[in-house]
């Protein structure tokens, strides 16, 4: 995307300064289009506007990672979500949810970005300060069955606080849970009490939302276990399930194998999964390694009354997001695969993550990290602790769920869409390369 911050928001208070900042710093033409401000005092639905139009932003900016890492933009922007929900630095409480659904409360400023808030719910926990980068809040919808639609991770340079309560619905919640993809992982911060029992909150709640694929027997392993309070043991045992350690999103719509396929995508392992039901068969699954994605792009389109789609802006409707990647099929033989979702951002961005921890890894480095101290400081401990909660004995299989067979090769041959389908005005700045991507095989999906 290329667009300028307008000239009128560069003279208009802090937010405009630092977008003078950022735009002789990266160029009036690698900067989004920032909403811009009014002069005068914003009624209730402006300010709704406003902050839809900020989210928006937000979520663009994440695709750069030039700019998502410039802490002059990410002071520019926490000073902007103030701005927009007029909400003044003030100690708040702060209900953060474990994946379990239990609840830590933890006070902290209006003011403090998505760091500041994990500092504070890793030390009302007692989580070791080098194992907080193990972990991430995410922001979610619960829906009426408890289940969480995980609507984004949150940033660096978000304010939770403000994030959630400008929402204004109790459906949203923040959610604390592992952040990185590879469960080879899992051993460092099982090598803690407080580590071990937020992977194993984690697991079990997979495993009764049917993130986790489990068979009647591995079911039954995994309920003795936690009967004998085998924490490591069960998870040893999780780690070896398919779909362990995945990310679930809603249903939605692709274009594999076939135009408007009703599929569930999950990802993890360095791979998105697709699961799927064709006219008269069962479940279905197929895996795109990340390995094999040449690159990748979001569009957002509007559907038209006559079946065709405009850009955002050329006429009025839901706006419609895609992820598409291109796929090494087979030797020599890459395609387009299309995923229309409103979480395609979301999926985006989990991309670019294992991208990067494969690339991490390749190098011989870590994911163990500190957290940046304070001026002036060490990191916020808690004066009173919370301990991690054990959840309940796994209940029996759900006896409608069903077992899922691999796509067969035949499959990968089908007909997909072709390079221009997604969006036929998508600049070649808005594809994503694939750093890690690797021309290999001929391996089936």
């Amino acid at each position: 995307m290329h667009f300028s911050i307008p000239e009128t928001e560069s003279r208009n208070g802090d937010s405009g300064g630092s977008a003078y900042v950022l735009r002789k710093e990266y160029g009036a033409n690698v900067l989004p289009a920032f909403p811009p401000k009014k002069l005068f005092s914003l009624t209730p639905a402006e300010v709704e506007q406003r902050r839809e139009q900020l989210e928006k932003y937000m979520q663009a900016v994440r695709q750069d990672p030039l700019l998502g890492s410039s802490e002059t933009f990410n002071s520019f922007l926490r000073r902007a979500q103030q701005e927009t929900q007029q909400v003044p630095t003030e100690e708040v409480s702060l209900e953060v949810l474990l994946s379990n659904g239990q609840k830590v409360l933890v006070n902290v400023l209006t003011s403090d970005q998505t760091e500041d808030v994990l500092e504070a719910v890793a030390a009302k926990l007692d989580l070791p300060d080098d194992l907080i980068g193990y972990f991430s809040l995410f922001l979610v919808r619960e829906k009426e069955d408890g289940a969480f639609s995980f609507v984004r991770k949150l940033q660096e340079f978000e304010l939770p606080y403000v994030s959630v309560t400008s929402l204004r619905s109790q459906e949203y919640k923040i959610v604390l849970r592992k952040s990185y993809w590879d469960s080879a992982y899992d051993d460092d911060v099982m090598e803690n009490r407080v580590g071990l029992n937020l992977l194993y909150a984690q697991t079990v709640s997979d495993i009764e939302r049917g993130w986790i694929l489990v068979t009647k027997e591995q079911h039954r392993q995994l309920k003795s276990l936690q009967e004998k309070v085998s924490k490591k043991e069960f998870l040893r045992l999780a780690q070896t399930l398919r779909h362990y350690g995945y990310l679930r999103f809603d249903a939605c719509v692709a274009d594999f194998p076939e135009k408007d396929c009703p599929v569930v995508v999950s990802a993890g392992n360095s791979e998105l999964s697709l699961q799927l039901r064709l006219p008269g068969q069962q479940l279905r699954e197929g895996s795109f390694r990340v390995t094999r994605m040449r690159c990748w792009r979001v569009t957002s389109s509007v559907p038209l009354p006559n079946g065709g789609t405009s850009s955002p802006g050329r006429g009025r409707g839901e706006v419609r997001l895609e992820l598409a990647f291109e796929y090494l099929m087979s030797k020599d033989r890459l395609q387009w695969v299309t995923i229309t979702s409103p979480q395609a951002i979301m999926m985006s961005i989990c991309l670019q993550s294992m991208v990067d921890e494969l690339m991490v890894k390749k190098s011989g480095g870590s994911i163990r990290k500190m957290l940046r101290r304070r001026v002036g400081g060490t990191l916020r401990r808690s004066d009173s602790q919370q301990a991690v909660k054990s959840p309940p004995l796994l209940e029996s299989p759900d006896a409608s769920r069903e077992s899922m067979v691999k796509l067969s090769s035949k499959l990968s041959a089908v007909s997909l869409r072709g390079i221009g389908s997604p969006s036929t005005d998508a600049s070649a700045s808005d594809v994503h390369g694939n750093f890690a991507f690797e021309g290999i095989g001929d391996e089936d999906l």
